[in-house]
């Protein structure tokens, strides 16, 4: 089987390929990013125990699932047909549901306890207009859960953002909260961190490492072992960078707005 499609899906459920617009799980060279998505997915999942949560462009559904098992209800909503039917067949539950549809356009006023959009907003053309739609949705006292990459981590020292050519407009912390604030009155915001096994990656890296496993001829064979290993415990979620090396947030992987 090609390498960056889904493995060993149930039967029925056709499996998605990676498209550089989605990440996906059970593809163990793609692990890193599911698992560094999926962690938000559950902090996140944490915090709607009973309510009613929207998960826009929610792609192949594994995230509403998570929401899914401590919410009253989940709607997931993705444009894309492929995903949808993926979505619908394999994720079941009675409280969960998917429907096809725009970011900019789905939904009811006021009808909506949270809503959650996790890295789509660098992908819009008019992110203000999106979040503002996204306020329209939600119910007195709900919040919007907004993730985007931090662009000092993602693209190279001093570009503008990186070479991924899904994304229109990559943020800084500032900048994200400025858009944020442009729909809600509150918003506070918080960054995804290595930890566990992945910090200790990240010290062996400034250590040399690159250079060691180059040289053994032992780089397939560790990342082969070490990708599909990582875990949800391998990302934090935090108010500040504890390293000490850069501000506040400057050295978070990705952001996570929290909006009311």
């Amino acid at each position: 089987m090609n390498a960056y499609v889904q493995r060993d899906q149930p039967a029925g459920v056709p499996p998605l390929e990676l498209t550089g617009e989605r990440t996906l799980p059970d593809v163990p060279a793609e692990n890193y990013w599911y698992r560094r998505h999926l962690a938000v997915y559950e902090w996140i999942g944490a915090r709607v125990a009973g309510l009613r949560v929207l998960d826009m462009a929610c792609g192949e559904g594994y995230g509403s699932e998570v929401l899914s098992r401590s919410a009253a209800g989940v709607v997931g909503v993705d444009a894309n047909p492929e995903a949808h039917e993926h979505a619908r067949r394999r994720y079941r539950r009675q409280n969960l549901r998917f429907d096809r549809g725009l970011v900019e356009t789905y939904g009811e006023p006021a009808s909506f306890d949270a809503v959650v959009f996790l890295q789509t907003i660098e992908h819009v053309n008019d992110p203000a207009a999106v979040l503002e739609h996204f306020r329209w949705t939600m119910a007195p006292g709900a919040v919007a859960y907004v993730s985007t990459p931090n662009v000092l981590t993602l693209a190279p020292p001093g570009a503008q953002k990186s070479d991924n050519p899904w994304h229109l407009k990559e943020y800084r912390a500032q900048e994200f909260i400025d858009l944020c604030s442009t729909a809600f009155d509150h918003v506070e915001l918080l960054g995804i961190f290595h930890a566990g096994k992945l910090r200790l990656h990240e010290r062996a890296l400034a250590l040399g490492w690159d250079r060691v496993h180059a040289r053994l001829g032992i780089t397939k064979l560790f990342y082969d072992r070490f990708t599909p290993a990582i875990s949800t415990r391998d990302f934090a979620l935090r108010d500040r960078d504890r390293s000490g090396v850069h501000g506040r947030l400057d050295g978070a992987l990705d952001f996570l707005a929290i909006c009311r």
